[in-house]
């Protein structure tokens, strides 16, 4: 098996990286929900070797993920835990900060209400949740390529698409996070902050 490769993952990676350090610097673990290739736990582990990042996908993507990780040898990374945000209960686990990249607009409406509801669950008091992406604010596309990715999105399967802010922050209240921060990022995406309150 040769390892997967994203191509938006080497896009995007530097430019979260400096948006996150600064966020986790005083973390000791973090949780990554849909590691996918398991690119951004490598690179952001070696980068940050202070923390210990955990990583998780569905079964499917554990095999390509380990290759990442094998290959890196890092200290600091961990092999994936099997999370599928539906999943009762979570892995029981003691994390600082929960990150996820490219997974909200992927996911089912309720799969995200599942996400937002199982990380505030798993976080401790002024715990952080990051998440990557591009979304819409106010029901409004943030711009023109984004409509047309959504569109692309809804075509595929009728059940994705770019989620609006104000109804993740809705989420994210319920689940007893209150929202920190919003940063702008290349190609038309964000990265979301709320706090464990």
């Amino acid at each position: 098996m040769n390892k997967p490769y994203s191509p938006a993952c080497d896009n995007n990676r530097e430019p979260i990286l400096q948006v996150i350090v600064p966020m986790l610097q005083r973390a000791a673990a973090v949780l990554e929900i849909g590691s996918g290739t398991g690119q951004h736990a490598v690179y952001f582990a070696e980068r940050m070797p202070h923390l210990v990042w955990h990583t998780s996908d569905t079964p499917e993507h554990h095999a390509g993920i380990n290759l990442w990780l094998e290959e890196a040898d890092l200290p600091n990374t961990r092999p994936p835990l099997v999370l599928d945000v539906m999943q009762e209960p979570w892995p029981c686990m003691d994390v600082d900060a929960v990150f996820s990249a490219n997974t909200a607009h992927i996911m089912h409406w309720h799969e995200v209400e599942a996400m937002f509801a199982g990380v505030g669950r798993l976080l401790e008091k002024d715990g952080l949740f990051l998440l990557y992406g591009p979304f819409n604010f106010y029901n409004r596309y943030t711009s023109d390529s984004n409509e047309r990715f959504d569109g692309m999105l809804r075509s595929r399967d009728p059940g994705s698409g770019l989620r609006n802010f104000e109804d993740l922050d809705r989420l994210a209240r319920d689940a007893g996070m209150h929202f920190r921060s919003r940063h702008v990022m290349p190609a038309n995406n964000q990265i979301l902050c709320w706090v464990r309150q």
